[in-house]
Order: structure tokens, then C-alpha cells, then sequence
């Protein structure tokens, strides 16, 4: 214990020593962060050099106490191997956020070093242990797969939250101690003493990266303590006899996986790249809802803190409660997902439950069926029986086409109805009318996919220079149950002369 307690006293102060120095040193040789006014809103350049200092400080404090004349430093001796290890390891991750930080990486060369620093951890001996999932069979490789998909979802949660001051070294914190409590009522020895300097180092840097911050974690930080974390949960896995088990270190990082998996299903719905930088991050949506920087990190701090409480509980309860608490885990994060009110998702469950899902597919199917008809016809009389047929199809109340100096209508309204017009022009001042009612709602997409249907069939009918039918000099003419002239100025005297819409 006097060992634990030497290493948090140790990486505190060093880290409340050194990250002023290297603030001041080091931060201007090009590490500084300049405010664009939109998404990096501080007023002026700010040193990110938050990762060095920690990185400085972490590795001072077990160099330190590897030299203190105390009998109980033998415990360290017996550790270090895995201490090299697991520093050597985190030393590529550290390399790849300070590149990022001082020329700028893109986002897939950040993932190649965090997945060769996760692959080189999975031979260092840090695994997510699969011997507790009894039914499971040991398929080759998935040991191996679980271990790089954990690191690297862990590194990359740490890194997407880092938006706002103090708001990754504070999440980090309260999982960092979170794991440090779950080791110590289990006594496991390794894992206490990784965590407890981590634990030390943001404690000393959080004074200085707190809101109003006069130097930023930076990538070089973000990623280190994810990753770290990533490595304690794995640790952490060694040790557990149940699958259960593995809420503690799972639930500890709950809040930045969330996070992750937020922005994936976010950008997704809206057909983003899944790297892109935006908005839409929960410290976002806190500042949206009218909280000040300041209140909606300690909002988050909050929620972590209570999600910390219900991954320490689930490991004392071991098996008797566990399952509840992931329930009601999962039962909290979903109200409070509604509650940040997700335009993505609120559109989604609409379309869902309203049947907009199905509504697509079927007009989707239509417009399919519909440019079929187009490309099948062998004759302009044929292609008016098509379009005819898709404006009925697709809700409109008339249609007029012009082509080859013939014109075809057919109308079907009522008296008094509000009409406005979709006028798709055609080579040689040849044209297509279409009328819907006001009233009727119609999905632009779909709107949109009928204009192009129409115009590429009528291109192709225009282009093989179909004649129209023997049928005399006019067209036929489909009127119901009044004229065009009749159907237009109707709509002129209810709704004033119809726009003409032009896609």
C-alpha cells in the first residue's frame, strides 16, 4: 500500500511540474492550436503539449521509484518487464498523436499507427481474455481480433471526446480511478500499479486544462489515455472468471464508446464519412441545450462519475446484480440519447414506426417499374401511356406533354382544388406538365427520382425518333372530367396562376 500511495504522490507533483515547463518550452515550437471561430473557440493560440508533460511525468515517477531505499520497491523490480512493455507499446500511439499535433495527420494514417501499436500490444501479452466465454468456440484469431478492436475503439473514443476544456483528462481520470478501485477490492496487484501514476498524472495536469485552459491534452494525449485504458481493461479481463465480469472495465469507458458508436450511427444515417469532423458530439448537444462550456463537461464528469459507481457496484455484487446494472445502464443512456435530441435518430425511429421505410421502398419500386415502361415503349403514343399511367401512379391530378408538335392531356380534379405545376422541359421546346394538389405531401427524393426517370425515358423516345400512331393529325386527347383550359383556370381562380416548376 505505501508503494501505491509513493506512486500517486509522485506522478502528482511531477505532472504539476513539468506541464508548466513544457507549456512554456515546448509548446511553441509549433504545437500551438490557433481558433478558427468555429469549431476551436478559444480566443488565442494555445500550446497542445498536455500529452508530452504526461507522458514525462509517467515515466519519471516509476524511474523515480525504482531508486527509493525502501524495502517495498522490489514489487517494481518483479513488474518491470510488463511495465517496459506496456511503456514501449504506448510510446507508438504517444508517437502518433505528437506527429498528428505537429504536421497533421489524416485520419486513416492515425488508425494505422493505433492498430499496429494494438497489434504489437496483442504480442506484448496485453489480450482480452476469451476463456470466460465458455460457449464461444475458439475460433483462430479471435482473441486477437477482440484485443485490436478494443484498443482501438478505446483510443478513438478518448480522441473524439477531447473537444472541450478538461474534458478527456477528466473522463480519463474517473476511469482511471474507477479501474484503480476495481483492482484494489480484487487485489489485483499489476493493474493497481499501472493505474495509480496514469490516476497521479491527470490530477496534476487537469489545474492547467481546465476550462479556461492554458494548454490543451492534445492528440498525443488523447490517444495515450485511451489507449492506456484500452490495456487496463484488458489486464483487467485476465482476471475475471465470468463474462459478466467484463462490465467493470467495459462500463468504465461506457461514456466515450457511447460516444463512438453515436458518431458512426450519426454519420451514417446521413451518408458522412465516418471520420468527418462535426458538431454532433455530446458535449455539442449540452451546449446547444443552453449549458456553459463549464457546465457541460461537469455534466458529463456527472454522468461518468454515476456510470463509475454502477461498475464498481456490478464487481462487488460479482453475479447477483450485474446483469440489472448493464440494464439499466443501457435503459439511462437511451432516455438520455432521446433527451440530447438527435435529429439522425429522431428521423430514423419516425420513418420506422410511421412506415416511411416501407413508403420508400415502394415508390422506389414504382420508379423502377415506371422508366421499365419508358424504355419498353416503341412509339410516342406508348410513351404517353406511360407517363399517363406514372402521374396517376405518383398522386398527380393532370398531366400535359408536348412532343413533336402533339399534345396529350389528362386531368382528374376537383372543383375548387389548389394545384401546383412540375414542368420537366424537353429538346426543341417540347415539354412535361405535371399537377398535384397542394395538399398532398410528396418526398423530394422521390419527386426528384420521377424527374429523372421521366426526363432520361422521354430522351430515349425523343432520341429513336418515334412517330406517333396512325390516329390522324391530333393526338388523343384524355379529358375527365373537365378540359385542360377548365382545370387550369380553376386553378388559377383558387390558387392564383400555377408556378412553373422547373427541375
Amino acid at each position: 500500500m505505501f508503494l501505491v500511495v509513493t506512486l500517486g504522490v509522485l506522478s502528482v507533483l511531477l505532472a504539476m511540474t513539468l506541464t508548466p515547463v513544457v507549456r512554456d518550452r515546448i509548446g511553441r515550437f509549433g504545437f500551438l492550436d490557433h481558433p478558427d471561430g468555429v469549431r476551436k473557440r478559444h480566443a488565442t493560440a494555445i500550446p497542445r503539449v498536455g500529452g508530452i508533460a504526461i507522458v514525462l511525468a509517467y515515466v519519471a515517477t516509476f524511474g523515480i521509484a525504482f531508486f527509493l531505499p525502501f524495502s517495498y520497491t522490489y514489487v517494481l523490480h518483479n513488474a518491470l518487464p510488463n511495465i517496459v512493455q506496456l511503456t514501449l507499446v504506448g510510446l507508438v500511439v504517444f508517437l502518433t498523436g505528437l506527429l498528428d499535433d505537429r504536421v497533421g495527420l489524416s485520419a486513416w494514417q492515425k488508425l494505422i499507427g493505433i492498430g499496429g501499436a494494438s497489434v504489437l500490444a496483442y504480442f506484448a501479452g496485453i489480450r482480452v481474455d476469451i476463456h470466460i466465454l465458455h460457449n464461444v468456440p475458439a475460433w483462430p484469431g479471435l482473441e486477437f481480433a477482440l484485443t485490436v478492436m478494443w484498443l482501438i475503439g478505446c483510443t478513438n473514443a478518448f480522441n473524439l471526446i477531447d473537444g472541450m476544456d478538461g474534458l478527456a483528462a477528466g473522463v480519463g481520470l474517473v476511469a482511471t480511478v474507477t479501474m484503480l478501485l476495481a483492482a484494489l477490492t480484487q487485489a489485483n496487484l499489476p493493474l493497481v500499479l499501472a493505474t495509480m501514476p496514469l490516476a497521479g498524472c491527470l490530477i496534476g495536469f487537469l489545474p492547467y486544462n481546465f476550462h479556461g485552459a492554458s494548454v490543451f491534452l492534445g492528440d498525443s494525449g488523447s490517444l495515450l489515455i485511451g489507449f492506456l485504458l484500452g490495456c487496463y481493461g484488458a489486464l483487467w479481463s485476465e482476471k475475471s472468471v465470468t463474462l459478466i465480469a467484463l462490465t467493470v472495465p467495459l462500463l468504465a469507458v461506457s461514456i466515450p464508446l457511447l460516444e463512438v458508436v453515436l458518431s458512426i450511427l450519426r454519420r451514417y444515417l446521413r451518408n458522412r464519412p465516418i471520420f468527418e469532423a462535426d458538431r454532433g458530439h455530446i458535449h455539442h448537444k449540452l451546449l446547444d441545450q443552453g449549458l456553459s462550456p463549464k457546465e457541460a463537461v461537469l455534466t458529463i464528469y456527472g454522468m461518468c462519475s454515476v456510470v463509475a459507481i454502477l461498475s464498481l457496484l456490478a464487481s462487488c455484487l460479482r453475479n447477483q446484480l450485474s446483469g440489472l446494472i448493464v440494464v439499466v445502464f443501457c435503459v439511462v443512456a437511451w432516455v438520455g440519447i432521446r433527451h440530447l435530441e438527435y435529429t439522425e435518430f429522431t428521423m430514423a425511429r419516425r420513418m420506422l414506426l410511421q412506415g416511411g421505410f416501407r413508403r420508400i421502398i415502394d415508390s422506389e419500386t414504382l420508379l423502377i417499374e415506371f422508366e421499365k415502361t419508358l424504355a419498353r415503349a416503341t412509339g410516342v403514343r406508348e410513351c404517353w401511356a406511360g407517363i399517363r399511367s406514372g402521374s396517376r401512379e405518383f398522386g398527380f391530378q393532370g398531366v400535359r406533354m408536348n412532343v413533336e408538335g402533339q399534345t396529350f392531356e389528362d386531368f382528374e380534379f376537383r372543383s375548387g382544388e389548389r394545384l401546383w405545376e412540375l414542368r420537366i422541359p424537353l429538346p426543341g421546346k417540347q415539354y412535361v406538365r405535371f399537377f398535384r394538389d397542394l395538399e398532398t405531401e410528396v418526398s423530394p427524393l422521390v419527386l426528384s427520382s420521377f424527374v429523372t426517370a421521366v426526363e432520361r425515358g422521354m430522351k430515349d423516345c425523343l432520341q429513336r425518333r418515334l412517330r406517333v400512331d396512325a390516329v390522324g393529325p391530333k393526338a388523343e386527347v384524355v379529358r375527365k372530367p373537365a378540359t385542360a383550359e377548365r382545370c387550369l383556370a380553376a386553378s388559377a381562380a383558387t390558387a392564383g396562376a400555377a408556378p412553373d416548376r422547373t427541375s
